[in-house]
């Protein structure tokens, strides 16, 4: 596996002309450096902010919080003569580690995004795949375990690729693997990536003090609630090992998120984005995917509005942030990346559901239950490769998820296909 990928002195500041321009528009914006790393860690990319003129030391205090490293390694080996221009894809996993979790328990990626910006950089387009998808893993050996090529679910990638590791090998390893089957799967070469710590966004939201968001559907927690006698924290359902639902326990009342305008604690927020069981649609995996971008979409709104124009929220912010991802910038430069992302606002990230966000289940033997991808998802996934998703938006229009930050209407419930 190629050495880790060594950090960079921070680039040029941002050009006069960019400032005046900026000035002129009188729209007061974070700085570009900042949203950048919230964009990269958070599946989300944002515009240019201030101007950097006179400003080098802070674009190096943001990105020396971000934690890097070769994260692709066989996915991508072409790091030389590499370039932010022309369409990228880059690929963002997202992890749900619990204090205290068994080292020796496998680490399954909790939901995978590709993030795809075309060509002009004008937007983003970001297309979750369902981690219960039906997929062949290649042949794998990451030195203490080896993984022989089978078909799974696609989030058993990143578990038998850090099998056996810990620590940053653990990281690198089950994203290598992770990389390596979404390109035998789509033909897609990531030219970055990132881990995004959802336990870690809890230290975003306290930085924060709160962040709200639309829920768009009723959501009951399995995971916290109260005991009725003592009004005191307790589990309101027994959760087997491999995390699903077994029985719901007497005398606890569990949280509950009603469907409409909430403002999450921090513990809340990362209850919300883990909920997949007792969703008001039933849609499961497909509205916690819905679920955690919105959340995302939402945190870095409100980074936008309350953090980076604060002095003193920024520095705890830009920490948080630093732990919550760590980052495989794919031989670019992050300041490059920084300039290339200027024009992208929230506004512009477009969220397309695979399968239409339909069921599209499967029974595998030594598997179980699978989502299998169709063929216009798979039409979405070579338009992503071939930088034509504009195109395909167009002609299925459906399949664009409605952002529900602002109250949107109701989210289809998902059918059986």
């Amino acid at each position: 596996m190629p050495k880790p990928a060594q950090r960079r002195d921070p680039g040029a500041a941002t050009t006069g002309r960019d400032a005046s321009a900026r000035r002129r528009s009188g729209r007061p914006r974070g700085p570009r450096w900042a949203r950048w790393c919230v964009a990269f860690g958070a599946a989300t990319v944002l515009a240019s902010g201030i101007a950097l003129a006179g400003s080098q030391w802070l674009l190096h205090a943001a990105t020396s919080k971000v934690d890097q490293q070769n994260l692709l390694g066989a996915a991508a080996p072409e790091r030389k003569h590499v370039s932010v221009t022309g369409a990228k894809n880059i690929l963002l996993v997202g992890l749900d580690t619990r204090p205290g979790q068994d080292p020796s328990q496998l680490i399954r990626s909790d939901s995978i995004i590709l993030m795809h910006i075309p060509a002009d950089h004008s937007k983003a387009y970001l297309v979750s795949l369902p981690r219960d998808s039906l997929v062949t893993i290649p042949a794998y050996d990451n030195g203490v375990a080896k993984h022989q090529k089978g078909e799974a679910k696609i989030n058993a990638a990143f578990a038998f690729g850090s099998q056996g590791l810990t620590g940053s090998a653990a990281m690198s390893h089950g994203f290598e693997l992770l990389a390596l089957t979404i390109k035998n799967l789509t033909g897609i070469t990531p030219d970055a990536g990132a881990i995004i710590d959802f336990q870690g966004f809890k230290q975003v939201v306290q930085v924060l003090g709160k962040v709200c968001m639309y829920v768009d559907e009723d959501t009951t927690s399995i995971h916290i609630g109260k005991d009725n006698k003592t009004g005191k924290f307790a589990r309101p359902y027994k959760i087997n090992p491999d995390g699903t639902l077994n029985h719901k326990i007497p005398g606890v009342t569990a949280n509950f998120y009603a469907k409409g305008q909430h403002c999450f604690t921090p513990s809340e927020a990362l209850d919300f984005v883990r909920q997949r069981d007792l969703l008001a649609n039933n849609d499961y995996d497909y509205g916690r995917q819905r679920h955690q971008q919105q959340f995302l979409k939402a945190v870095l709104k409100q980074a936008v509005n309350d953090g980076f124009n604060s002095p003193t929220k920024l520095p705890g912010l830009l920490t948080a942030i630093g732990k919550t991802m760590t980052v495989d910038d794919g031989g670019i430069p992050l300041e490059d990346w920084v300039f290339a992302m200027r024009a992208i606002d929230p506004d512009s990230l477009v969220t397309i559901k695979t399968n239409n966000g339909a069921f599209n289940s499967r029974s595998v033997p030594g598997i179980g239950e699978a989502e299998v991808l169709n063929e216009t998802s798979m039409q979405l996934l070579r338009a992503v490769k071939n930088d034509t998703v504009a195109a395909f938006v167009a002609q299925n229009p459906t399949w664009v998820a409605k952002d529900t930050a602002a109250g949107a209407g109701p989210t289809p419930t998902p059918t059986k296909n």
